[in-house]
């Protein structure tokens, strides 16, 4: 039998910089209100949310997952040329051909290096930061930049009360590589098919062309086709968050070799700041330990969620790098994935350079 060569990787790994991308445009609970039946204090009261950020002008998901990345080089003070892989965790990328991987290695010059999509919900970026880790560990790549980026404002409906004043747009990205001391845990990760429905869209693809298709010689004022957009069964989700979130966040801390006392940082999934206070409050974490709440001006931003959450503590001195910190994210799919982390050094190039 022949024998084989195998990899021989790292043991241990860590997020070596951080960068990520915020719109332009700032959108309040009242202009979200003009179009919406709601009201600002109604948002912020469920939702812990004032603002989001939403694209505009020449903005993308393509430009956004660019510019993240490319900050993210940057700060790690890895050569980008060193870069062996890129994920990209997204859920609202325009095509499903191509996916955005290798588009966004291209735009960034590095086209050629393996590229692809992860698409787990707002859990993703938990997921690929995961497979990241597995790379380096395993020898596939020595660095692996992680990208997370979204654009939900394109994909739900200003009018649905369910969606429309939760989501906003954005981009954040990570180098993951070798390390001294390890500084990421085993993911913890787990799905469940059977309440996936639960965030969903309102039409599959095949459903919507044949909608299209059908409605090609309609008037489209009178009879329009209307938008595939995201779908939300709140109850359900909350629900099904009660019961799986408390068992993933004691599995996390079980398998990261760490105890509830080192935990220095909370970054959970911007989903609701309303369930990150309780989960903060039923993980016995005290009162005074930093916990992000980026959702406040940013909306939840599904899988550039967290880096956008880490890079904002860093970048304004809520965080340090060097922290230990607890990540989780969790959302459509249904689907979680959490891990505990040292957190990078704090950025030089913030998402917060060009806003002023």
């Amino acid at each position: 039998m022949a024998k084989l060569a195998a990899n021989t990787g790292h043991r241990n790994v860590a997020m070596l910089g951080i960068g990520a991308y915020r719109p332009r445009r700032l959108v309040s609970n009242d202009e979200v209100c003009e179009v919406l039946d709601s009201t600002d204090e109604w948002i912020y009261e469920r939702s812990g949310i004032r603002n989001r950020r939403w694209i505009s002008g020449d903005e993308s998901a393509r430009s956004m997952a660019a510019a993240a990345a490319e900050r993210a080089i940057s700060n790690s003070g890895v050569a980008k040329e060193e870069i062996g892989a890129l994920i990209l965790a997204t859920n609202s990328w325009k095509t499903k051909i191509p996916h955005g991987g290798p588009i966004v290695a291209f735009d960034i010059g590095l086209n050629g290096i393996p590229a692809y999509d992860i698409a787990a919900g707002c859990g993703g970026f938990g997921y690929a930061l995961g497979v990241a880790a597995d790379t380096v560990r395993a020898g596939s790549a020595r660095y692996v930049l992680v990208v997370g980026v979204e654009t939900m404002s394109v994909v739900m409906e200003p009018t649905d009360r369910n969606t429309a004043f939760i989501f906003g747009d954005g981009a954040g990205a990570v180098v993951v590589g070798p390390s001294e001391d390890n500084g990421i845990s085993p993911t913890v990760w787990g799905s469940d098919g059977e309440n996936a429905e639960a965030i969903g869209q309102n039409y599959d693809i095949p459903a919507y062309m044949d909608r299209a298709q059908e409605y090609q010689h309609k008037d489209p004022e009178s009879d329009p086709v209307g938008r595939m957009v995201v779908t939300m069964q709140g109850p359900r989700v909350f629900r099904w968050a009660a019961i799986t979130l408390p068992k993933a966040l004691a599995a996390v801390i079980e398998t990261s070799g760490v105890g509830i006392e080192d935990i220095e940082v909370f970054i959970p999934h911007q989903a609701n700041a309303r369930i990150n206070e309780l989960m903060k409050k039923n993980l016995g974490f005290p009162d005074d330990l930093p916990m992000a709440n980026d959702i406040e001006n940013t909306g939840n931003t599904s899988a550039a969620s967290i880096p956008l959450a880490m890079e904002e503590m860093l970048a304004t001195g809520k965080a340090r790098g060097g922290q230990t910190a607890m990540l989780l994210g969790f959302g459509a799919g249904l689907s979680y994935a959490g891990a505990i982390v040292t957190l990078p050094p704090a950025p030089a190039i913030t998402s917060f350079d060009e806003l002023g």
